[in-house]
């Protein structure tokens, strides 16, 4: 029997540490456990934002990031340099989570050290290779390598036994995004853009930033967001703009001459999420607000043409509507002009947990080494 057990959290990216920061900080309050946290800088700004949200000190910082650093370079650089703390720390299970290079990477750096790897947010899947892109298949080829599987839905269980995955080590646990909510939405709050809006304006928060919406897509749903808010009186819209040099051009060309559309830097996550809190309805193609949203009781126009989130559209809490202006503008105008249509999806029941994802993850980890 282990008396503590070493977990190394390894993660770059600000979506990833805003799901283990719960974990981290439940582990933290447990004496079985003794937790290295890793972070890889694959988003360095943005990562930074949420670790000082949630009061966390790396033990390591690799400070990848560089200025148009390729996928290859982060996945080499993130093995290559992991390599020397796995053999220094010789942790017990390394965590990863989701599907970023990072997530991919650490997976085969634990692998090539033979230590025992779980994957927090397992068996997500829309079953097309270039569809998130590079996601989808950075999540399915981590769950090739991984021990355990922290499914968050019992369809992200289900996918991994379609692809013969050990069914005694895949758990439903929900989702941890929910466990962030604790630590980060408030009654009392407010932030300076709030207070730019007219008192009775219904705000519209827009996310949007996915390597296959841009190209084309951020455009089509740029313009249809211009129209119907010339159609509006009473909207605005918030959107925190993502740094990808690409959507800030193109965002400033559409935005900057359209008062009602308040262009900011990316929120940190507190001030995200209680913004959201407080919006009439949610577009984006992020996945993690695809999970937040309904626990917020907010209803979400997703721009992708498929999600490995069903869940959420099964429970009719997000409506899957692709980039197409038409078909955007006809979505939004629905939520904004029928009550019943928004109560429903605003009502609809979260799929993704309550809120204890962590303590279950802690609780398995312990079990599978005792």
């Amino acid at each position: 029997m282990k008396n503590t057990i070493k977990v190394m959290f390894v993660f770059g990216t600000r979506p990833e540490a805003i799901k283990m920061a719960p974990i981290i900080k439940a582990m933290a309050k447990n004496n079985h456990f003794q937790e290295i946290v890793v972070v890889t800088g694959q988003h360095r700004e943005m990562l930074d934002q949420a670790l000082n949200d949630f009061k966390i000190v790396p033990d390591y910082d690799l400070n990848l990031m560089k200025n148009e650093q390729s996928l290859s370079s982060i996945t080499i650089d993130v093995i290559q340099t992991l390599d020397g703390i796995l053999d220094n720390d010789r942790p017990d299970i390394v965590l990863v989570h989701g599907d970023t290079a990072t997530t991919f990477a650490a997976s085969v750096s634990a692998f090539y050290h033979k230590i025992t790897i779980g994957h927090v947010e397992a068996g997500l899947r829309t079953w097309h290779k270039y569809s998130p892109f590079p996601e989808e298949m950075n999540r399915q080829l981590t769950d090739t390598l991984a021990d355990l599987y922290f499914a968050p839905t019992i369809q992200s269980q289900e996918n991994l036994l379609l692809e013969h995955h050990n069914r005694e080590h895949i758990f439903v646990t929900g989702n941890t995004a929910i466990d962030a909510l604790n630590y980060t939405v408030h009654k009392e709050y407010n932030h300076s853009v709030l207070d730019k809006i007219e008192k009775g304006h219904r705000i519209i928060m827009l996310t949007m930033h996915r390597r296959e919406n841009q190209e084309n897509g951020l455009e089509s749903v740029f313009s249809a967001v211009k129209n119907v808010i010339k159609q509006y009186e009473d909207i605005e819209v918030i959107f925190p703009v993502h740094l990808s040099p690409h959507v800030q051009e193109v965002a400033h060309r559409y935005f900057d001459d359209v008062d009602k559309v308040h262009l900011l830097p990316p929120l940190n996550t507190v001030d995200f999420q209680n913004i959201a809190a407080r919006s009439f309805f949610i577009m984006t193609d992020s996945g993690g607000v695809q999970e937040e949203a309904p626990s917020l009781g907010k209803p979400v126009l997703v721009l992708r043409d498929n999600t490995e989130r069903p869940e959420g559209v099964a429970a009719g809490t997000l409506k899957l509507i692709g980039t197409q202006s038409d078909n955007v503008q006809k979505n939004m105008r629905l939520l904004l002009d029928d009550k019943n249509v928004y109560q429903q999806m605003a009502s609809a029941k979260n799929p993704y947990g309550d809120g204890k994802a962590s303590e279950k993850i802690l609780d398995i980890i312990y079990h599978h080494f005792q």
